[in-house]
């Protein structure tokens, strides 16, 4: 892990009926076009949110992914390969929350 990493909070609510499902085979998609242009990105943490005690926000699913550097993330969301797939992720999803991150003072 070097300095320059960055951690993409992803926050998800599915489409009713089935989104869950297609989110997966856009993640397996996903993987794979990574892995073909050697991304360097890894989940770090998958939660599912069991219950809100404070604020409005109940996402169906959380996540962080950890991308060597911006360029990394850049890279993928911008090449061909990727195009291919996002209507996967767009078939999915009913709403996102996406939010670079880095580590903050109390540690990674």
């Amino acid at each position: 892990m070097s300095d320059s990493s960055i951690y993409m909070l992803n926050a998800l609510w599915f489409k009713p009926d089935g989104g869950e499902a297609r989110y997966r085979k856009y993640l397996a998609a996903t993987r794979e076009v990574m892995d073909q242009l050697e991304i360097g990105a890894e989940v770090v943490n998958s939660y599912v949110p069991k219950e809100i005690l404070i604020g409005n926000w109940n996402p169906d699913l959380v996540f962080f992914v950890r991308y060597p550097d911006r360029d990394a993330f850049n890279r993928l969301v911008t090449s061909k390969e990727y195009a291919r797939v996002r209507h996967l992720r767009e078939e999915a999803i009913e709403d996102s929350v996406l939010v670079e991150c880095r580590p903050g003072p109390m540690g990674a």
